[in-house]
C-alpha cells in the first residue's frame, strides 16, 4: 500500500532528514535574505531529479508528476524563513549567526517538504496528480512572501485545486497532529501614531501641548474600539506595545511615537475597526490640541481552513496516523501569511506535535530557548508526502 511504501522511506530517509534540518538551523536567515536556504533546497531538488524554478527573490517552486498528472494538482507549502533571536540552546547545530535563530521551526517546515519531495518523487508511479511544493520566503515580515509569491503566479501554471501546510507546535506532544475547521488564525495589522505638539517646560505646561498626555488618553481609548464595538463572541485584540517619548524629567516632549497590533477573526469587522481607530486617534489628538500621523499597516488575512478540504485531510490523517494521534487545534490570535492562500484557495493548514516535556522540550516559539523533539520530523515528512499524494477535493 502507498501509505506503508511512504512510512517506509521516511524511516529509511530519517537522518538524513535530521541532517536537513540541523543544517537548516544553524545557518538561519532572516525575511527576504534565504539566499542561502534556497541555493540549498535548489541543490536538494536537483539532486533528486525534480525540476523547479525561482520566484520571489529567494522562493522556489517544484513540480513533482505523478501518475495521469492532470487528474487532481495539491500545493504543499513550507516557509523559510528565520527570526531576529539570539539562540540560548547549547546544542551542535545551534545558530552560527549571531542574533539570528530559527525560533519558529521553519527550519523544520521546509525540512518535512523537502522530505516528502524525495518520498513522492521515488513513487511517483504509484500515485495520482500533480503535487506543487511551495518553499517560501519572508513569512515573519510583512508584507509576507506568500502576498509576494501569489502575485507572480505561485497559484498558477499548473493551478492547484487545494494547498496544505503544517506549522511546529511545541505544546503538542510529538506523535500528534491537530486539525481545525474554518477559522484557525486571526489577522494581523501593524498600528503607527505620532502625535506632535508644543512642547516645553513641564512646570509651566499651560505653555505647552503636553503629548505625553494624549498619548496616554489615546491608550486608554484604543480598548474601547474592541471592548465597545466588537462582537464579544468573535475575537479581537488591539494592544499598544511601545511609546516612545520624552527624554528627561522636566521637558514636555514635542513628539511621542506609539506602536501596537490589532488582530481579529472577521475580515468585515477589520475593515471597520481600521475606520474606527483612526477616527478615535484623530478626535482625541484634536480635542488636545495636538497633531497626529496616524498609519494601519494591513498585514495578513485570517487563516481560514476550508471545511471540505479540512474534513478530507483530517480523514487521510486518521487513516495515516491513527484516530488516537489526531487532535483539535485551538484558536490562535497569531497570525501566519498562509492565510493569503487560503483566501485565493481551499487551505488546510495543520500543527505538527513537537514538545517532549520528559526530556525537557517545551520552550515557545519565538523564544530563544524554542527547539523540537526530532522524532517529530520523520511523522511531518511522512504526513506531508502522504497528504500530497492522497488528498483529491474533486467528486
Amino acid at each position: 500500500m502507498l501509505a506503508d511504501n511512504i512510512k517506509e522511506l521516511a524511516g529509511k530517509f530519517e537522518q538524513d532528514c535530521i541532517a536537513i534540518r540541523r543544517h537548516l538551523h544553524a545557518h538561519p536567515e532572516l525575511s527576504y535574505q534565504e539566499y542561502q536556504t534556497s541555493a540549498y533546497v535548489q541543490e536538494k531538488l536537483k539532486e533528486w531529479g525534480i525540476p523547479f524554478r525561482k520566484m520571489a527573490g529567494t522562493g522556489v517552486v517544484g513540480l513533482i508528476e505523478g501518475k495521469d498528472p492532470s487528474s487532481r494538482i495539491i500545493a504543499i507549502r513550507a516557509d523559510m524563513d528565520a527570526l531576529p533571536i539570539d539562540e540560548d540552546n547549547n546544542v551542535p547545530y545551534k545558530s552560527r549567526n549571531p542574533g539570528v535563530m530559527h525560533a519558529c521551526g521553519h527550519d523544520v517546515h521546509t525540512t518535512c517538504l523537502l522530505g516528502a519531495a524525495r518520498i513522492l518523487k521515488q513513487l511517483q508511479g504509484e500515485w495520482s496528480g500533480t503535487v506543487k511544493l511551495i518553499f517560501q520566503p519572508g513569512e515573519e515580515r510583512n508584507p509576507g512572501g506568500a502576498s509576494i509569491m501569489i502575485a507572480e503566479g505561485v497559484l498558477e501554471d499548473p493551478a492547484p485545486e487545494a494547498i496544505i501546510g503544517l506549522h511546529v507546535h511545541p505544546n503538542l506532544p510529538v506523535g500528534n497532529v491537530s486539525f481545525r475547521s474554518g477559522k484557525v488564525m486571526a489577522s494581523a495589522d501593524e498600528l503607527y501614531f505620532t502625535i506632535r505638539g508644543k512642547g516645553g517646560h513641564a512646570a509651566a505646561p499651560q505653555h505647552t501641548t503636553d503629548t505625553i498626555l494624549v498619548a496616554s488618553h489615546l491608550v486608554v481609548a484604543l480598548q474601547q474600539i474592541v471592548s465597545r464595538n466588537s462582537d464579544p463572541f468573535s475575537p479581537s485584540v488591539l494592544s499598544i506595545c511601545s511609546i516612545q517619548g520624552g527624554h528627561t524629567t522636566n521637558v514636555i516632549p514635542t513628539e511621542v511615537k506609539l506602536m501596537g497590533t490589532f488582530r481579529t477573526m472577521d475580515e468585515a469587522w477589520r475593515s471597520r475597526a481600521h475606520q474606527l481607530i483612526e477616527r478615535q486617534a484623530r478626535s482625541i489628538s484634536e480635542a488636545m490640541g495636538a497633531e497626529i500621523d496616524i498609519k494601519v499597516d494591513v498585514g495578513y488575512p485570517t487563516v481560514y481552513n476550508n471545511e471540505i478540504l479540512n474534513e478530507v485531510v483530517v480523514r487521510q490523517a486518521t487513516a495515516f496516523l491513527g484516530k488516537e494521534n489526531i487532535r483539535e487545534t485551538e484558536l490562535r490570535m497569531g497570525a501566519e501569511d498562509f492565510g493569503y492562500y487560503s483566501q485565493q484557495i481551499p487551505g488546510c493548514f495543520y500543527r505538527l506535535g513537537t514538545g517532549n516535556s520528559e526530556k525537557g522540550i517545551s520552550a515557545g516559539v519565538h523564544t530563544p530557548r524554542f527547539d523540537i523533539d526530532e522524532s517529530a520530523i520523520t511523522i511531518g515528512v511522512g504526513m506531508m508526502a502522504w497528504l500530497g499524494a492522497s488528498v483529491h477535493l474533486k467528486k
